[in-house]
């Protein structure tokens, strides 16, 4: 009875989170779907969502074989910027005096435009998986690694002095108080790369690929299919979607703390 009680209790505060949100998304679907139903607009020019979901459906097989591509192009390339976004915060926070001289470098990558330097890393590297990976941890890898540096800023500087007046190392502190203290600006750092990853492997696409939903986005769009572009388009914010919540599913078990905090709100 308890048991049954608390999945109710849950399932009710999920649903009042969650609900403003759900309204708003099918408010927006039955306005679209009621448009296209009573303008009378060619479907060539703004297909209606059921009809989207109908060619979805029909053509899953090949739109899953796709996804799968360039899930794996975002899975490899965010791998790629967690590792290197997380070596490179050691090291200026280790050494001050390289963030001085990496960040002007860093912030400089930021802003090139992806629309140059996708065809030129697609030069560099071949069609294969290697400029997909580039790509995707080139637009991912920066905001972590300025959440992670400021995560590392806000400790508590009370709780080092006590920890260096223990006879603690470094590292000893870095492990103790700044890494843990890190842990809300990373994943924050996180949901946002998370959310340009899949993007950014379908940009990669574009430029060159033989797989993935982005030449499948490009095909579609040639043979003039609104209908399975946008189909695409929804394969890819299901996987956006999916990658989110992995993420604060990931920090609620990183970061037990904050369940329990909002719980007992």
């Amino acid at each position: 009875m308890w048991k049954a009680y608390a999945f109710l209790s849950a399932l009710a505060r999920a649903l009042g989170h969650a609900g403003p949100a759900l309204l708003s998304v099918v408010t927006l679907i039955v306005g679209w779907e009621a448009y296209v139903h009573f303008s009378g607009i060619s479907p060539t020019v703004l297909p209606a969502p059921s009809r989207v979901l109908a060619q979805a459906y029909e053509h899953r097989q090949t739109l899953a074989g796709h996804g799968v591509a360039t899930l794996q192009a975002t899975a490899f390339g965010f791998a790629s910027s967690l590792l290197a976004a997380f070596l490179f915060s050691l090291l200026v926070d280790f050494f001050p005096q390289l963030r001085r001289a990496l960040f002007p470098v860093f912030i400089i990558t930021q802003t090139l435009p992806l629309i140059a330097i996708a065809p030129l890393i697609v030069l560099w590297f071949g069609f294969g998986l290697m400029p997909k990976i580039v790509l995707v941890a080139l637009i991912t890898f920066f905001p972590m690694l300025v959440a992670l540096v400021q995560g590392y800023a806000a400790t508590d500087r009370d709780i080092e002095a006590l920890l260096a007046s223990m006879g603690a190392s470094r590292w000893r502190i870095f492990v103790t108080a700044r890494l843990p203290s890190s842990l809300p600006y990373f994943f924050a750092g996180l949901r946002i790369s998370i959310t340009y990853a899949v993007v950014g492997a379908i940009f990669s696409e574009y430029a060159g690929a033989a797989r993935g939903l982005g030449i499948y986005i490009l095909n579609a769009k040639n043979n003039f299919r609104p209908d399975l572009v946008l189909a695409a388009v929804l394969v890819s914010s299901t996987l956006t979607l999916a990658l989110f919540g992995a993420t604060v599913l990931i920090q609620r078990a990183a970061m037990p703390w904050t369940r329990l905090s909002e719980e007992s709100r």
